[in-house]
């Protein structure tokens, strides 16, 4: 019996309420001597889960039981991920979760009603380690959601107390209730990959719409390097020449069609008009699904005819804070680092993991590494995504690995040293991003010489009430500042609301005159544009329609987000250093995101280069300043 989905819960004395599992809808037919143990599609199970099949010896009684395997983490939760790599696991810890009965001792259950179906189901249930009774607790179904939720699983089923069993049938007397968007969808190709990514870069999507295969978006997040490489493996079994849908979707990179076999589930936060995921994320393979069942809406599935028992397996997610991976290690630069929690969801309107934000790094190391050098690091850390709460981390803990640097700098703020990392290497780079460090906040200054700053930094910080292009209009007043005492400046996105501009100094002078240098720039620009500029560096006193000319980012132990670094903000963006030209009314700091960031970096080239380069001679910038005056 299949489900239907509902949109939140509710509470009702004549429903009950189940734990939503995260694993293998299966059958079990005890009613020879051979037992069957099978998927919905008629794949068996017997041997894939051996030590939950032993268990069957144990049943005392002829019957047709309705469960879920279940594979649990070592947090105890449900893990889908897991239960997948069986092979690889063979201590892992299983559970066949049944819930229902449909025949006992030569007769059909199925016409009766749920509650007493379930009754004589835990009367002839022998429960062994293996194989447990699933309990349902009646009408208080907000409250049990709400468990459900804090307990981190996926979500809870509803099932009308007095419903029949109906086979392959959706009916809304069972609903499911989720506390995130999954699907499945066919595979029906997938994109070449772009820079230094192995394997493939995006999945082409499909789904059946009047019996026609449509396409329904392309998923290029959710992978780790591993499952990458075996998803590829499998894929170039099924490769054909041509493209499986009757109107070829555009794409943006070349595609590889591939027979449509293949079920995947995602996560998506929404599906347009048209039909297509938004944001979707690649979750699992479903082995135990059809791709013919596979239509416009799962309330209306394509009926199979397998077996008399089959049941529709489940809809599964990785829970976005659980990740459902073990940890794992990898070598770089000679030091094996560990990663945990890859699928860990970062940036959950945009499907980007834990794993996404590492590989971005990695992919973009020979570009941001030159700006991160032997420069203390202010951690920014969002160890559960940008929606829950970050916090700011100085001092490195006591456990950080032997090979992770670290330099000592008194901090008089706090009267004591403070221990901070730099990162040199593409391995501290993936330590960091496991940490949950999602931008990186270098210094200005650079070992062994942390007293000189090798750039001047000039902020430009808009009110919520400016338009980015007043922030742009902002920024050219500066370089047209700059041009006049004949300065080179470098201007980046802030990869939030703002821009910044760099000057390179050369490490030749020391904090406070590099600052009283900026404070002196950013007057000018302020004297030009008063009415949407200010230097008021009061919150309380400063007017909400204008743009903070911030000087101040170049004082000792101040940081910004280095070029290249993204951002813990919607829309997974990148800090982008830009060519002058480029920057003019419609430039958006969205437009450079974790997706777009390497390619257009190769195109480029690295725009910033000369900001850690031959520094300007200020005295004579001032002369021709004060010149001016």
């Amino acid at each position: 019996m299949l489900t239907k989905s509902f949109a939140k819960a509710f509470d009702d004395k004549d429903w009950v309420f189940e734990i939503k599992w995260d694993g293998y809808r299966a059958i079990t037919d005890l009613r020879s001597k051979s037992p069957l143990f099978y998927s919905r599609n008629g794949i068996s199970f017997l041997s894939k889960f051996e030590k939950i099949a032993r268990d069957f010896d144990q049943q005392k009684h002829e019957m047709v039981l309705d469960g879920e395997i279940v594979a649990y983490d070592d947090q105890g939760r449900p893990s889908f991920q897991l239960l997948q790599q069986i092979g690889d696991n063979p201590n892992l810890a299983m559970v066949y979760q049944v819930f229902d009965l449909l025949w006992l001792n030569g007769h059909s259950t199925e016409n009766l009603p749920l509650l007493q179906r379930k009754e004589l189901l835990k009367d002839v249930l022998t429960e062994t380690e293996m194989i447990k009774y699933c309990d349902h607790i009646p009408e208080r179904g907000i409250d049990f959601f709400n468990q459900m939720k804090k307990m981190k699983l996926e979500g809870m089923i509803a099932k009308k107390s007095d419903s029949i069993y109906l086979e392959n049938h959706r009916s809304s007397d069972w609903l499911k209730i989720k506390f995130t968007n999954t699907e499945e969808t066919i595979i029906c190709g997938f994109t070449e990959p772009r820079g230094s990514r192995k394997g493939f870069g995006s999945l082409i999507l499909g789904k059946y719409i009047d019996g026609k295969l449509t396409y329904s978006g392309h998923a290029g997040t959710g992978f780790n390097s591993e499952s990458l490489h075996q998803l590829h493996e499998q894929l170039e079994k099924i490769v054909i020449k041509k493209s499986p849908f009757e109107q070829i979707p555009k794409t943006n990179m070349p595609v590889t069609w591939v027979k449509p076999e293949l079920v995947c589930e995602i996560k998506y936060s929404e599906v347009t008009k048209d039909g297509i995921f938004r944001h979707p994320v690649f979750a699992a393979i479903r082995e135990d699904k059809e791709p013919k069942e596979i239509t416009d809406s799962t309330h209306n599935v394509i009926p199979t005819n397998k077996k008399p028992k089959e049941m529709k397996a489940k809809t599964s997610s990785k829970n976005t804070e659980v990740s459902s991976q073990k940890e794992k290690e990898i070598t770089l630069n000679r030091h094996v680092v560990k990663l945990t929690n890859q699928d860990k969801i970062y940036f959950p309107k945009d499907g980007v993991t834990k794993g996404d934000v590492v590989e971005y790094y990695q992919s973009v190391a020979e570009y941001i590494l030159p700006y991160l050098k032997n420069r203390p690091l202010s951690l920014n850390r969002f160890p559960n995504g940008i929606e829950e709460q970050g916090f700011y981390q100085k001092d490195a803990s006591d456990n950080i690995p032997d090979w992770v640097r670290t330099t000592e700098v008194y901090s008089e703020s706090n009267d004591k040293y403070i221990d901070y990392i730099y990162c040199n290497d593409k391995a501290t780079l993936a330590y960091l991003n496991n940490l949950g460090c999602i931008d990186l906040n270098p210094w200005n200054s650079a070992l062994p010489d942390l007293e000189h700053p090798d750039y001047l930094v000039l902020d430009l910080d808009p009110s919520k009430k400016n338009t980015f292009d007043d922030v742009i209009e902002t920024a050219l007043q500066v370089r047209m500042v700059l041009d006049s005492v004949k300065i080179k400046g470098y201007c980046k996105t802030s990869g939030s609301t703002g821009i910044h501009i760099y000057i390179p100094m050369g490490a030749k002078y020391n904090f406070d005159q590099v600052k009283d240098f900026a404070h002196i720039l950013m007057k000018q620009v302020n004297e030009q544009l008063p009415e949407i500029t200010t230097l008021e560096r009061s919150l309380q006193k400063r007017n909400d329609k204008k743009i903070y000319l911030d000087y101040l980012q170049n004082r000792t132990g101040q940081t910004l987000a280095s070029a290249y670094s993204l951002r813990p903000k919607e829309g997974a963006s990148v800090s982008m250093p830009l060519e002058w030209d480029e920057l003019k009314p419609g430039l958006k700091p969205t437009d450079f995101t974790i997706e777009n960031a390497l390619e257009r970096i190769k195109e480029k080239g690295d725009l910033f280069k000369p900001v850690i380069g031959k520094g300007i001679d200020m005295m004579k910038a001032l002369e021709l300043l004060q010149s001016m005056e």
